[in-house]
């Protein structure tokens, strides 16, 4: 829960204008290995999770690593649309979150759009993206909780049998 906030925070925080269009090399760069960096701790949790090597938080990083993931794409639409007729409706970071949230979900009200080529290429990207790795981070804290449900059940039983 602190990650999270802090996370937001300096998602609110941190100076996005330094990326777009004047700077296409650095935003793409830090775009795809934030994304990378991201994917990559979420399939060593995944697998620690299914092989049962997990931490004793695999969740809650997981979690964490999930509201980076929104933080990332979310950044990204916030940067994209600075740019003209990238996007309709998108001006504020609180409109970017939003757009990322509904597009997690597939809501899509229609108030807020990606009308530009590479806005719709980024929509694209994070629609793939939350369907492989958060889904399957989705899915392994599922199972951990389940584990975990499982083993309390089991102690109290063995401490009753005694």
């Amino acid at each position: 829960m602190v990650a999270a906030v802090v996370m937001v925070t300096a998602y609110f925080f941190l100076p996005l204008q330094l990326f777009g269009a004047h700077r296409p090399v650095l935003s793409w760069t830090v775009v795809v290995c934030g994304l990378a960096l991201v994917a990559a701790g979420l399939l060593v949790q995944i697998q620690d999770v299914m092989t049962g090597r997990g931490g004793t938080r695999p969740a809650c990083l997981i979690a964490a690593l999930m509201c980076l993931t929104m933080l990332l794409f979310s950044a990204a639409y916030y940067v994209l649309a600075r740019e003209q007729q990238e996007f309709t409706g998108l001006h504020t970071r609180v409109d970017a979150l939003y757009f990322t949230v509904v597009t997690l979900a597939t809501i899509g009200y229609g108030d807020v759009t990606p009308s530009g080529q590479t806005a719709r290429v980024m929509t694209m990207l994070q629609v793939l993206y939350s369907f492989v790795f958060l889904t399957a981070g989705a899915t392994a804290i599922t199972r951990h909780l389940r584990v975990q449900m499982l083993h309390r059940r089991d102690r109290r039983s063995g401490d009753q049998g005694r």
